[in-house]
């Protein structure tokens, strides 16, 4: 019995394997993913208007316009990072939409296919429109690392396992609506997502870092930031409840961050040009600057 279920798993894993492996950009990590992005852009889309209808949406025009321009750059050198690498069909379902929401939370998400919030609770943590352009890079780097579907695709191998293997391989938008439920979940039980794990968030971290630094904000913001969160007491708020302990994580980001300046200075130099973020200045006379917007 426990040969048969043996082959049975390994089975499930090859068949997986073959059917559904993908690479994280950058990062280059392959993931599982078993689902369709028009199914998981679909689902999410109708989980997140469902939120957005309800949610209260801060009155705050100052707050609110940072969240918009920052979030926008940070979108903007999204795309221009994957038009460089030629991989700019991924983002062709995105529409990007950012939103403040008065709410005490000490958080914020990003939605597949780029609906963006930010909880008013974290902007005493942010501070600035550096440490906010930490948060928003970290959250769109969840959208297009597109840890949802794998997160989704994972729980669908431990639903499904071998009696619901066709099912599973094929994609079904039946089974993906069962699974996204557990996944995607307004009530107070699962907030708006259930968090991703560990190793997701890390990435997630790192492809902030570079994407932050594309859209002009210096990466070296993201310590004090951490910092700053680690610093709030006992409880743990949501936006941290999966991470790496406080010490490990700033201690990861900083072994990431030569990586990541380097995609700074080759674009912005020093980091006082003030041209428009992921736009390489006309009159740039780096030479290190391998990047054509």
């Amino acid at each position: 019995m426990k040969k048969l279920a043996s082959l049975t798993l390994i089975l499930i894993m090859v068949l997986a394997g073959m059917h559904g492996c993908s690479s994280v950009p950058i990062t280059g990590r392959q993931q599982l993913n078993l689902v369709s992005d028009q199914d998981v852009l679909s689902l999410s889309l109708q989980e997140y208007n469902d939120f957005i209808k309800t949610a209260k949406k801060s009155t705050d025009k100052t707050s609110t316009a940072m969240v918009t321009t920052v979030g926008r750059k940070i979108a903007d050198a999204v795309e221009a990072y994957y038009k460089y690498v030629g991989m700019e069909s991924l983002l062709s379902d995105y529409s990007w939409e950012f939103n403040l929401v008065d709410d005490p939370q000490v958080n914020a998400f990003c939605m597949p296919g780029g609906k963006i919030v930010v909880y008013t609770g974290i902007l005493p943590y942010t501070q600035n429109d550096a440490g906010l352009a930490v948060v928003l890079g970290h959250e769109v780097a969840h959208a297009v690392a597109k840890h949802a579907n794998e997160r989704m695709s994972q729980q669908m191998l431990a639903q499904y396992g071998a009696t619901g293997l066709s099912a599973l391989l094929s994609k079904s938008s039946s089974a993906v609506q069962t699974v996204g439920q557990t996944v995607y979940g307004l009530g107070a039980q699962y907030g708006v997502m259930l968090p991703f794990n560990r190793k997701q968030e890390s990435e997630a971290d790192h492809l902030g870092l570079i994407f932050m630094a594309i859209a002009g904000y210096s990466p070296q913001n993201a310590i004090p930031f951490w910092q700053r969160m680690s610093q709030q007491g006992s409880a743990t708020p949501e936006f941290m409840s999966t991470h790496p302990s406080d010490n490990t994580r700033i201690s990861d980001i900083q072994k990431l961050l030569p990586e990541a300046m380097e995609y700074y200075t080759s674009i912005w130099g020093d980091g006082t040009n003030t041209a428009p973020a992921t736009t390489a200045p006309a009159n740039n006379t780096n030479t290190n600057n391998q990047w054509h917007f």
